[in-house]
């Protein structure tokens, strides 16, 4: 294992509370410093994945960060990824491949053993990074989740380093969380702790300083800085389902709709469309109605395809969207969305649940098999309807096939994909990300009758640096420098 690359993980009191946003902001602060930075988290758990260079499967938030240190995304970035499939079991995914599908009480079993996968690829980015910046998951407080850890101290104490902790003053009690958090930890993981990071502050930040100095008294640790809350960081794409109440504010009347799935996955595909002014973006919950007004519905991607076909006809969203179709209105399904759209879907294996067949909305003339086999892979094509250049991802199982197939909606690396119906107001793909792209975003949307004015690459690389600004602004950056550096020390005292 690599001993002697400066490192620095970002562990907090609670899920949420920035620690993503953070790393991302310090890798492109530190880049900008001339520094090579490699962005890790051991174990991550979302269902907002996105594509490695390698082929593979992370968490969206370490894409992110990967592109805030300049790099492309690798499986190293995050090895182990657990993707929920029900309330009690996920999807394993270790660098980047498929592992296993594991009950939670299984898991917590299995996971010590995924620990050298883990330092593994710790290592390799570590070999050719100046600094990594590793991020933890939830926190380290959770203590009845200590046994075989790989997500916080116990990857920390594996690897030796240094830690700065964060917590979220948005959502209150901010003194207790950090003092709590020191209560609970033994003694030398405490020792461990550098540090702390007040996040997500409103306000002015000097009327914190009582309470910095009040965390200080009862856990002994320095202040790092306070972060200000930043508007910028709403554009970047979001990896948890709780950021989907993130809104951007859009006075236009041209709405579009997205069902909230119990397992929606990789909604991140739909930032941009919320991002545009002339879009009014509209996340439907359940127990509430389609809007009738809405121009188009979409149908996200999907965990769990069969369980969230059901969980929508649960909500009466089936006979809300075959009214609004009735109504001349459009509707597009991503990956699991896609295949809800059709006919049937067959999973004769039971990888998407119990083995059988169930009936699709009937909106598009095709049929899906599932199977074992998981497409990984980039993608770049064209519009079939425009000729407009896209590129994406598919992560999907199974395959789909019928009449609508004759109808795909992009050419991608010379094959087609998707579908749509004979008017042209149901349409499909597996791929992901298409609106990133603005040429195919401004086409879609101009078939729809409405303006494209976001140019979104722009947006996102404007926000990183704006998130680069505001740490160095508010964070001792070169006092976290001088903590990652200490790794180097302690491993050679060790040795």
């Amino acid at each position: 294992m690599n001993l002697t690359t400066p490192a620095l993980m970002i562990q907090a009191t609670g899920s949420n509370a920035g620690k993503s946003t953070i790393i991302a902001g310090l890798a492109r602060a530190l880049v900008r410093r001339g520094l090579k930075v490699a962005p890790f988290k051991p174990q991550n758990m979302s269902n907002n994945a996105a594509v490695a260079i390698d082929g593979g499967e992370i968490g969206r938030a370490q894409a992110v960060q990967a592109r805030a240190a300049k790099l492309p995304p690798s499986v190293h970035m995050n090895p182990v990824l657990l993707k929920p499939e029900t309330d009690t079991g996920a999807q394993v995914i270790v660098q980047g491949q498929r592992w296993g599908t594991l009950r939670a009480k299984n898991y917590l079993e299995k996971k010590a053993a995924l620990l050298p996968a883990v330092l593994e690829s710790f290592s390799l980015l570590a070999d050719e990074a100046d600094i990594v910046l590793v991020e933890g998951a939830g926190s380290p407080a959770e203590i009845n989740l200590r046994k075989g850890d790989i997500a916080n101290m116990g990857f920390a104490v594996a690897a030796n380093i240094p830690v700065v902790l964060a917590g979220d003053i948005d959502r209150g009690g901010v003194i207790a969380s950090l003092a709590g958090t020191h209560l609970v930890l033994e003694a030398d993981e405490r020792a461990r702790i550098h540090g702390f990071i007040v996040n997500k502050f409103r306000g002015d930040p000097s009327l914190f300083d009582n309470g910095l100095a009040a965390i200080t008294r009862l856990t002994g640790w320095p202040s790092i800085g306070v972060l200000p809350w930043l508007p910028q960081a709403a554009f970047l794409p979001a990896e948890d389902a709780v950021d989907l109440d993130r809104s951007h504010v859009s006075s236009s009347t041209r709405i579009i709709a997205v069902l909230v799935l119990a397992r929606i996955a990789n909604f991140d595909d739909l930032d941009p469309l919320g991002m545009e002014p002339g879009v009014k973006l509209i996340f439907v919950r359940p127990g509430e109605v389609v809007p009738g007004n809405a121009d188009v519905v979409i149908l996200p991607g999907s965990k769990s395809t069969i369980g969230d076909l059901a969980f929508l006809r649960a909500q009466g969203w089936d006979i809300d969207i075959k009214a609004h179709v009735r109504r001349g209105g459009h509707v597009l399904g991503l990956c699991g969305g896609y295949q809800m759209l059709g006919r049937t879907i067959a999973d004769p294996d039971g990888v998407d649940g119990s083995p059988g067949t169930v009936d699709g909305l009937g909106l598009l003339d095709i049929a899906t098999l599932m199977s074992a086999d998981k497409s990984t892979t980039l993608v770049t094509g064209t519009h079939c309807a425009t000729g407009a250049a896209i590129e994406g991802y598919e992560i999907h199982l199974g395959r789909s096939e019928g009449a609508d197939c004759s109808r795909p909606l992009v050419m991608i690396d010379g094959r087609p994909d998707g579908a749509a119906s004979v008017d042209g107001r149901v349409q499909g793909t597996y791929v992901h990300g298409l609106f990133t792209g603005d040429a195919f975003r401004k086409a879609w949307l101009a078939n729809l009758g409405i303006a494209s004015s976001l140019a979104y690459d722009a947006q996102i690389e404007a926000a990183l640096d704006a998130l680069a600004d505001h740490c160095e602004k508010h964070l001792d950056i070169d006092r976290l420098i001088e903590i990652a550096r200490s790794r180097q020390s302690n491993n050679a005292s060790a040795v």
